[in-house]
């Protein structure tokens, strides 16, 4: 009871701090550190793509619709990005096919894969200050968050994978008599990739990176909260020199685009991350199509144990930094926090001492801790 109670205190805390209304106005002083703000800052870079981008061209949605993605903090829209259904998800998948049957990426060496993939994360490291602001902007996680850790993760992401490229073999298999026994490890082929909004380029980076690296060839359906940094880097992924179809993205929602990927006869593999309930109808999806072999990464209820001998102030810290991280918005958040009767007071107070002088506001502002709730 003891640690709902202090899970409870945290989380209406972080929801509180996190939404603002009327944002050109005042931020409500939730926070010792909160200030009035007139305006929210403006993020210098230009939206120049919004379309799908299907075997290696931006293209519109088949039904010509698109949907608005939304600036976080303020409500208003940031642009209007092509709206994937079925017919798109179709298109996306044979082109997918194409480039895998007949394309050069699963027949080059993995050597020239791992040079595109390394490639690639040059340009998204020379362009981090870009991508941190679009992964902002339309997520509302603090930039100083998004540049200084989440792209360089990014970044070292796929050169981990792009390492691994040429290093994935099998193996020579001891057996008894006149036998030859060997395993191989070859592409699935098509993949389908699900991303959520929370952390839109490391999920990218989780998902499209070891697809790639094997010789797959992926669809990506975005999260429609968060389409614009997945579409940006794509296009840096093909200036790499990345073939065409090798990487197709398709923005949408998850009744329609979702749906269509995940029940595609033609899809091989799919992964997906998001909520439970979500991955129960995808896996049920998979399942009913083709019985495609799907992960799922779904959320979590992540105990944060404090012992009886543990240095309280640094548990105050590190909990406060496991629950509050990216606004709570994670699913390994340290949401439940079980402490020792003996520290149990101490604890409390100093947690709440520590969520009240959370540092809130516009997450383009240099010091901003948590910017808004999505």
């Amino acid at each position: 009871m003891a640690a709902r109670k202090i899970s409870s205190l945290l989380s209406s805390s972080a929801t509180s701090l996190g939404r603002f209304s009327s944002w050109g106005r005042r931020i409500n002083s939730f926070s010792t550190a909160a200030a009035a703000i007139d305006e929210p800052i403006h993020p210098s870079i230009q939206i120049d793509h919004t379309q799908l981008l299907i075997n290696g061209q931006f293209i519109d949605a088949a039904s010509g619709r698109t949907f608005p993605t939304i600036d976080p903090r303020t409500g208003d829209v940031i642009a209007r990005v092509a709206e994937g259904d079925l017919e798109d998800i179709n298109r996306a998948v044979a082109a997918a096919r194409k480039a895998f049957d007949e394309g050069p990426w699963p027949k080059m060496t993995a050597y020239e894969r791992s040079r595109i993939m390394l490639r690639f994360a040059d340009l998204l490291e020379k362009h981090t200050g870009e991508v941190a602001k679009l992964e902002t902007w339309d997520n509302g996680k603090p930039y100083e968050q998004a540049a200084k850790i989440e792209i360089p993760m990014v970044v070292r992401m796929f050169r981990y994978y792009a390492g691994w490229a040429d290093k994935i073999h099998g193996f020579t298999v001891p057996a008894d008599g006149q036998h030859h026994v060997q395993t191989l490890h070859e592409p699935y082929g098509v993949c389908g990739l699900i991303i959520p909004w929370n952390f839109p380029l490391l999920l990218y980076s989780w998902k499209v990176g070891p697809a790639l690296a094997c010789g797959n060839t992926v669809v990506l359906k975005t999260a429609e909260q968060t389409p614009l940094s997945a579409i940006y880097v794509s296009k840096l992924f093909h200036e790499a020199g990345l073939p065409p179809g090798v990487l197709n993205v398709v923005s949408g929602f998850g009744p329609t685009a979702g749906a269509a990927l995940s029940s595609h006869m033609d899809v091989n593999k799919l992964s997906f991350t998001g909520s439970t309930a979500t991955g129960k109808i995808v896996l049920a999806l998979a399942a009913k199509s083709n019985l495609k072999p799907v992960t799922l990464e779904l959320g979590g209820k992540s105990p944060f144990i404090v012992c009886k001998d543990a240095d309280v102030d640094k548990a105050v810290e590190l909990a406060h930094s496991a629950l509050f991280f990216n606004q709570g918005q994670c699913c390994c958040a340290g949401s439940r926090t079980l402490v020792h009767e003996s520290v149990y007071d101490e604890f409390v107070e100093k947690a709440k001492a520590r969520a009240l002088k959370r540092v809130v506001g516009d997450p383009f502002k240099t010091g901003i801790e948590q910017g808004p709730q999505v």
